[in-house]
């Protein structure tokens, strides 16, 4: 078809210049004018009309008698095929294929079910939309299937996502009215997505579209477009990914954003600009500054892993630019914006992509290094927000190493600094203690405090005994019961950095000061981990919090492991006291609803995140203790009875504790299971004790579902569990006791995995313990389970089934499609798996068909052909079309990274 759709443009072709030719030979005068030319024109016009009207009843014959029933063919890719070269019959013979008869297969199946068939479509338009020519032509098709087109924006497959974007940035140029700015609105908050192709494609969209708006100008081009880009960023809702909007135009727009001159000279300006631009445009820098030096998108976007020797270079060439321009100019910029936070901390990330040997290679930089290290010591002095501090602490770092010839430059400014703030702790901390301290004492005091902890976090500060004064701060607080927030929380975080950096210190000695020094640690810990015992129980949120994560940590580092030998340091042993302490501050603080006030009235949705993420921390750090055996495995206890309830906000690190579990002891694991139902059992209330159980038992089931479903592998802990549990509810039998009794209803949520031999065993169990209670409606209940819910062993289960005779029909003789199942193999080699149902895979079948079924489905499609030929100019109800592929597909990228956040939590 496609082959006679050429010949009949090219047919068309010349009977146009035949035509022509006719004419300008008969408008020529008498004398001039060649009869026999005419009379030749004339007869190869006529032949040339016959060719063209065979064509045409050709070409018509093909496409009704092939075309319309096969471009809803139930192979997908006949379809696509049949919108590829529809499209090929469209350019290359639009004076008879180029019209809304035959545009309206293509708007039709941009609703396929198949993602190949609808990016064919797509392309199939993007080939129409770049011809000028036809853009009259295609006014109805746009006005008609729009709004389709803009839905595919967020289509699952991401190409076809992307080859949409870039349709609607031709419908767009190539349109005078074709999409409106509300229409434009839907592409922008692309260039946010995760999918770093999708959200290239929207960025082009969006500078395209912020171009369109310009004056033409050249000398303001650059100056708009990076105004019109902060305006945006603004106004956009995901005001902290400054980076993918930066990644996103970065092909397009990097001549803009790699202009340093320019926007520095913007914000030096004395007139300056309105501070939210400032903001804007400072953070739009930082990043482009980062992508330019680092030559690598944001962390959730798809990068390669090795730069081409191309890409190397031109970063090394980026990263000098930047190192040249920015030395002389950054001391300028955090000398105007240092008493802005968010400023001034973004701007502090400048120095991490500088080239830093460059400055001790001449005079004049020294000089510049010194400014820079001047106004970074200022900035410390001046701010008390962690955000600043660390990033002071960063930069100073940076320059403090050992590789570069001006290392000791840097060290005398920060030795300089340190003498100071701790000279002025000093002073502050007498009066402190002295019970004479005043408002600009305890201010003082505290911003010392801040900056020390926040270097102690980076360099070894042992040598200036901070612990001391830090520990005799907390405990003055403890006992006065005057705690000052301000000063307890920095005076925890410097008091644990000490006890860290002595660990380690202790590592690098020889093993006879090992002995001496590590005794005088243990004991300083010992003292540290009573004082943060006793602000577990403080009604400030951020000390209590901040004396969780300390202990938690120390635990982890010096605690002693319950079984096997860990690291030399690992000597501290937790009291039941701290245990039982650590256990009510997570039931207490972290198992707990949010105030419905504040929820609701003060606390926003950010507030509600950060306090969320804070919760889980804290709930990460309490079962890195049982993982790693510093606290024993039943402890787990308290955190598997609200598997349930939290399941929303922390069911994914109890279920990764529980899986970790087994790794230690499956039988223990189980034995852990059963404790956390019995004590929720004994806890039940006698007017909510119905509520209550049928709640326990939800929680069984959903506990009975994370064990693994290879039942050879956990037969022991599941036959441990039911013993465990069989003796719980005996309790009290001996002296008439039957509360218990009703136990045995929620541990038979778990018979449905136990395998035959065992259900025998715990049967006669069973009766043995309960022989005087045997008749009880929920002995014979769990008897039951046992019964109904035991499986055959494997090697039953393999036993082969008898086959049934099967008639065969004439219907049952014709080919069938083969039903295939995918599935994920998964090793069972552990006891319990991480709560996912796992499905057998079913082996792929296909009948053969016999030559005569064959000839019936032969004539069966043409039966279907005649049918659907009565209702070819009909067009499908578009609106009530099931599109299952126009659900949104697209990723918004996450503030906390929750892809690898679990992972984050358990290093």
């Amino acid at each position: 078809m496609s082959s006679i759709v050429s010949v009949a443009a090219e047919v068309n072709a010349q009977a146009l210049m035949t035509r022509r030719r006719c004419e300008l030979e008969k408008n020529k005068s008498v004398e001039h004018r060649a009869i026999d030319r005419i009379e030749e024109l004339e007869d190869s016009y006529r032949e040339l009309l016959e060719h063209q009207e065979d064509l045409r009843s050709l070409m018509n014959g093909i496409f009704k008698g092939v075309f319309i029933h096969r471009y809803r063919d139930r192979v997908p890719e006949i379809r696509a095929v049949c919108m590829e070269e529809m499209g090929v019959w469209l350019r290359e013979n639009p004076a008879s294929f180029l019209n809304d008869e035959h545009l309206k297969y293509v708007g039709w199946m941009l609703h396929d079910k198949q993602a190949a068939v609808r990016l064919q479509c797509v392309l199939t338009l993007q080939k129409l939309y770049v011809e000028k020519d036809f853009i009259s032509r295609l006014e109805l098709f746009t006005s008609r299937f729009k709004e389709r087109i803009l839905c595919m924006i967020l289509d699952k497959d991401s190409d076809v996502a992307v080859e949409t974007v870039k349709l609607l940035l031709l419908i767009k140029q190539q349109t005078e009215e074709g999409l409106s700015e509300e229409e434009c609105a839907a592409v922008y908050p692309l260039v946010f997505a995760t999918h770093r192709g999708l959200a290239c494609a929207a960025g082009r969209f969006l500078y395209h579209t912020l171009c369109s708006v310009l004056d033409g100008r050249s000398d303001k081009c650059s100056v708009s477009v990076l105004r019109l880009l902060a305006h945006f960023f603004i106004e956009s809702e995901y005001h902290e990914h400054a980076a993918y909007l930066v990644d996103s135009l970065w092909d397009v727009a990097g001549v803009e954003l790699k202009d340093w001159e320019l926007m520095t000279s913007l914000l030096l300006q004395e007139s300056g600009v309105e501070d939210k631009l400032e903001s804007a445009l400072i953070d739009i820098m930082m990043c482009a500054v980062r992508q330019a030096s680092e030559a690598t998108p944001p962390s959730s976007r798809v990068q390669r892993k090795n730069l081409a020797s191309r890409e190397k270079r031109l970063q090394a060439q980026e990263r000098r630019r930047i190192t040249n321009h920015f030395i002389p100019v950054l001391p300028q910029l955090l000398a105007k914006f240092s008493a802005d936070v968010g400023k001034v901390s973004c701007l502090l990330r400048v120095p991490l992509y500088f080239q830093l040997e460059v400055y001790g290679t001449s005079g004049r930089l020294e000089k510049s290094l010194d400014l820079l290290l001047s106004q970074v010591c200022d900035i410390m002095l001046k701010h008390r927000e962690e955000c600043v501090l660390e990033a002071c602490v960063r930069v100073l770092c940076a320059l403090c190493s050992d590789c570069y010839s001006f290392c000791g430059r840097a060290e005398r400014a920060v030795s300089q600094l340190l003498d100071s703030t701790v000279e002025k702790f000093s002073s502050n901390l007498a009066e402190i203690l002295q019970g004479s301290a005043d408002e600009d004492d305890l201010y003082g005091a505290a911003s010392s405090l801040n900056i020390l902890a926040i270097f102690s976090s980076a360099r070894d500060l042992t040598g200036r005994n901070l612990f001391e004064f830090c520990f005799q701060l907390l405990k003055m607080g403890i006992e006065t019961r005057e705690i000052n927030e301000k000063l307890m929380v920095p005076a925890l975080k410097c008091s644990v950095f000490h006890l860290f950096w002595k660990g380690t210190k202790i590592k690098q000695h020889t093993p006879a000061r090992d002995k001496a020094e590590l005794k005088r640690v243990m004991k300083a810990l010992h003292s540290f981990c009573v004082v943060c015992q006793s602000c577990l129980s403080v009604a400030q949120s951020r000390i209590r919090n901040q004396a969780f994560v300390c202990l938690c940590d120390l635990l982890l580092v010096f605690g002693k492991l319950c079984e096997g030998d860990g690291s030399p340091l690992q000597l501290f042993s937790p009291d039941d006291s701290l245990k039982a302490e650590m256990a009510s501050f997570i039931i207490d603080y972290v198992f707990s609803e949010p105030d419905e006030d504040l929820a609701g009235e003060e606390e926003c949705e950010e507030m509600k995140m950060a306090a969320l993420l804070q919760r889980r921390n804290q709930l990460a750090g309490y079962c890195k203790l049982i993982i790693y055996g510093v606290l024993e495995l039943r402890a787990a206890t308290d955190i598997l009875k609200y598997y349930n309830k939290f399941y929303r906000d922390f069911g994914d690190i109890i279920k990764e504790t529980l899986s970790k579990s087994k790794m230690i002891s499956s039988v223990e694991s189980a034995r852990t299971v059963c404790l956390c139902l019995q004590q929720l059992f004994s806890g039940l209330e006698q007017d909510r004790r119905d509520e209550e159980l049928s709640e326990i038992r939800l929680l069984a089931k959903k506990l009975a579902m994370n064990f693994s479903i290879n039942l050879r592998l956990i037969r022991k802990p599941l036959l441990a569990l039911h013993q465990d549990g069989i003796r719980f509810a005996s309790q009290g039998l001996d002296k008439g006791d039957l509360m218990n009794l009703s136990f045995l209803e929620i541990l038979s949520e778990f018979s449905f995995k136990v395998l035959q031999p065992e259900c025998k065993q715990l049967s006669l169990y069973l009766r043995r313990v309960f022989a005087s209670v045997i008749n009880s409606e929920f002995v014979k209940m769990y008897e039951r389970s046992l019964t109904s819910g035991s499986k055959e062993t494997p090697a039953a289960a393999e036993k082969p089934s008898r086959k049934r005779r099967r008639t065969h029909s004439l219907t049952s003789r014709l080919e069938t499609p083969a039903v295939t199942t995918h599935t994920r193999r998964v090793d069972m080699d552990d006891d319990f798996t991480d709560g996912s149902v796992l499905r057998k895979s079913v082996i792929h079948s296909r009948q053969q068909s016999s030559p005569f079924s064959q000839s019936i489905q032969s004539h069966l499609s043409t039966l279907s052909l005649g049918h659907e030929d009565a209702s070819e100019d009909e067009e499908p109800e578009i609106e009530d079309y099931d599109d299952e592929d126009s659900e949104l597909g697209i990723a918004l990228p996450s503030t906390h990274g929750s892809a690898s956040f679990l992972e984050d939590l358990f290093e």
